[in-house]
């Protein structure tokens, strides 16, 4: 080796180091960054969904629904963003109605498709989760894309990749009661009672128990 390299030999290792150091460490705090993005929508949208009066809720998702797009454009390649952004615009059609609803649920059809590409088991399962619950809630052709064999497969894809979440077993529950499987809806809703707690979501958790158990009432008038 020439001795003039030898000589500069550590300190290229050494820029490279600390080069390689910067944009681990320019990584780790887009990851950090973009986790705390979704905590913000996460609150965001149990507040907006089990909290805010019902006179307030299009506001409340209107403006997510805008926060919710900045964060999906500023991390390009990132399921987690797009997965977020549709259950904004889900829950927003569900208050909103009307055919400004139609619109925003395929929209939000859309957007879990591509995240699917990039990431099928993101965020538990909540990719099909989300799915299962469109296809099961929007109206059937001409008017949308509803489709209750769809849904049952885009759930039970769901229950597969998180078995015990409290998300993937409500929303099957609830497609299994509307469907009038009594007994097996029974199953999976009570399975959503018992999940444990997810660090971080106390706030949907508590909503979501609320909602298992009124289903669980409701399934005693078929009993």
């Amino acid at each position: 080796m020439h001795k003039s390299f030898k000589r500069y030999l550590p300190s290229a290792l050494t820029a490279i180091a600390l080069l390689s150091t910067v944009l681990l460490g320019n990584n780790i705090a887009f990851a950090d960054s973009l986790g705390d993005s979704i905590a913000e929508l996460q609150h965001g949208w149990a507040k907006a969904y089990y909290l805010t009066p019902e006179p307030q809720k299009i506001s409340a998702f209107e403006n997510l629904a805008t926060k919710s797009h900045q964060i999906e454009i500023a991390n390009p390649g990132r399921a987690e963003p797009l997965v977020w952004e549709a259950i904004v615009l889900s829950s927003y059609a569900k208050f909103e109605g009307g055919l400004g609803a139609l619109n925003k649920v395929k929209a939000a059809r859309d957007l879990l498709v591509r995240a699917e590409k990039i990431q099928p088991d993101v965020l538990g399962g909540s990719i099909y989760t989300s799915l299962g619950s469109l296809y099961y809630k929007v109206p059937h052709w001409p008017i949308s894309f509803g489709d209750k064999d769809k849904a049952r497969e885009y759930l039970v894809k769901a229950i597969k990749i998180n078995p015990n979440g409290i998300d993937a077993n409500y929303f099957y529950g609830d497609f299994l009661l509307e469907q009038g499987d009594y007994t097996q809806a029974k199953i999976y809703l009570e399975k959503a009672m018992s999940a444990s707690p997810r660090p971080g979501r106390e706030d949907a958790d508590q909503g979501r128990r609320i909602e298992v158990s009124q289903l669980l009432e409701k399934l005693k008038l078929h009993s």
